[in-house]
C-alpha cells in the first residue's frame, strides 16, 4: 500500500521468476523466496505439477498464515518457539578447481538470461468476471479473444497461440493445448480494425469467436485436443528412428503467444470485499519464444483481472509494457460493443494495421 504498484509488481515478478542468476534453485519442486521487507513469493519448477496444484497449495499457505496463525501486535508470529530444534547450518562445499570455471561460465549465462527477462504486471480494474457474466459469456474465452485483438495491434499480424487447458478429468491428466488463434477470432479482429464495420457486426463476430474458443476448450479438456497426441507420436518416431516430416514441422512451430489462466480455487478465503488487503496478484511465466510473449491472468473478485506479461528485452519486436497497454485498450473496446459497456469505450477501433 505504500509502494508504487506499477513499479513494485514488475520488480517482484522479475525477482521471483528470474532472480539474480545464482539464487534460484530450479532443480527443486519449488523455492520459497522471502524478501528483506517480509514479502514473499514462490518460484515453481513446472515438471512435477501444473499451475492449479501449486496455486492451490499457495492459496492454502497464505490463507492459513493470514486467517489462522496470525501475528501478535508487535508483528511477531504467534505461538511458542521449539527450543529442541537444531539450529540451521550453512553447507560448505569442497569443489575441485576445474569446477570453478564451469560455475563462472554458468553464472554468466544465468545472469544474461535473468537480465534479458522483461516482466510487467498490472491489475485491470475497469471490469471483471461479473460484467462478462452479465454478457452471458465465458470469462476465459472473453479474455482469450481480446488477447488476439491486443496482440494483432501490438505486432500487426496473427500468430500461433498456446493456451493451457487441464485434462484432470483423466487419471494422471496434465494439460492439453487450446489453439486460441482461430479463423473466427481473426475475422473478429479484422472487423474491429475496419472503420466500415459497425458495433453490431463486430459483436456478432465476437460471439462466434467466443463460441469457437469454448468448443476448443471443451474438446481439449475431454482428451480431444491434438497437440499432446502429436507430441506422443513425435516421441515415438524419434525412438523408432522413423522419418516423420509432418511431425517434425509441427514440433518446430514457434508459439509466439503463450497464455494461461491462473485459477482461484478457494474464493471464500480471498473475498476481495471482505479481505481487500489479501488480494493475490497471481503468478506468471517466461516467454517460450525469443520474439514472443508469455501472458497469464487471474480473476480476483468480480471486478479485477491481473495480467502478468513477459518477453525478452533483447527482442526488437516485443515490449511487455506496450502489450499491456494494448490489452487494456482491447478489453475496453470489446466491452464497449455491449450496451452495458458503452461507458468504457476507449476509441482505439478502426486504426488499421
Amino acid at each position: 500500500t505504500r509502494e508504487d504498484p506499477a513499479a513494485s509488481l514488475d520488480a517482484y515478478a522479475h525477482a521471483l521468476l528470474a532472480g539474480r542468476g545464482h539464487d534460484r534453485w530450479y532443480d527443486k519442486s519449488f523455492t520459497l523466496i522471502v524478501f528483506s521487507n517480509g514479502k514473499l513469493g514462490l518460484s515453481v519448477e513446472h515438471s512435477w505439477a501444473d499451475c492449479p496444484v501449486s496455486g492451490h497449495m499457495w492459496e492454502f499457505t497464505l490463507a492459513t498464515e493470514c486467517f489462522q496463525l496470525g501475528y501478535s501486535v508487535d508483528g511477531h508470529c504467534k505461538g511458542h518457539p521449539e527450543p529442541s530444534l537444531p539450529r540451521p547450518q550453512r553447507l560448505h562445499w569442497d569443489l575441485p578447481d576445474k569446477v570453478h570455471l564451469s560455475i563462472a561460465l554458468a553464472l554468466r549465462a544465468a545472469k544474461t538470461l535473468s537480465g534479458d527477462t522483461d516482466c510487467h504486471v498490472f491489475p485491470f480494474s475497469h471490469f471483471g468476471k461479473s460484467f462478462i457474466k452479465r454478457c452471458h459469456l465465458s470469462s476465459d474465452s472473453f479474455i482469450q479473444v481480446a488477447l488476439q485483438l491486443a496482440h494483432f495491434r501490438d505486432r500487426g499480424h496473427f500468430c500461433l497461440t498456446y493456451e493451457s487447458a487441464m485434462t484432470r478429468l483423466f487419471l494422471e491428466g496434465r494439460t492439453e493445448t487450446v489453439r486460441s488463434c482461430t479463423r473466427e477470432a481473426c475475422h473478429f479482429v479484422r472487423a474491429m480494425e475496419d472503420r466500415e464495420k459497425t458495433d453490431s457486426q463486430c459483436l456478432s463476430l465476437f460471439r462466434l469467436a467466443v463460441d469457437k474458443h469454448q468448443a476448443l476448450l471443451k474438446a481439449a479438456m475431454s482428451g480431444q485436443g491434438v497437440d499432446r497426441h502429436l507430441f506422443a507420436l513425435h516421441i515415438v518416431s524419434q525412438l523408432l528412428h522413423l522419418q516423420a516430416p509432418f511431425l517434425d514441422q509441427v514440433h518446430s512451430e514457434q508459439w509466439q503467444l503463450a497464455t494461461s489462466q491462473i485459477p482461484v480455487q478457494q474464493t471464500h478465503l480471498f473475498d476481495v470485499h471482505n479481505y481487500p488487503d489479501y488480494v493475490s496478484s497471481g503468478g506468471g511465466f517466461g516467454p517460450v519464444d525469443d520474439h514472443g510473449y508469455g501472458v497469464s491472468y487471474i480473476f480476483m473478485g468480480d471486478d479485477t483481472v491481473t495480467f502478468h506479461i513477459s518477453s525478452k528485452k533483447s527482442s526488437t519486436k516485443t515490449d511487455s509494457h506496450r502489450l499491456g497497454q494494448h490489452i487494456e485498450d482491447a478489453l475496453l473496446d470489446v466491452a464497449s460493443l455491449f450496451q452495458e459497456g458503452q461507458r468504457l469505450k476507449r476509441g482505439c477501433r478502426g486504426r488499421g494495421e
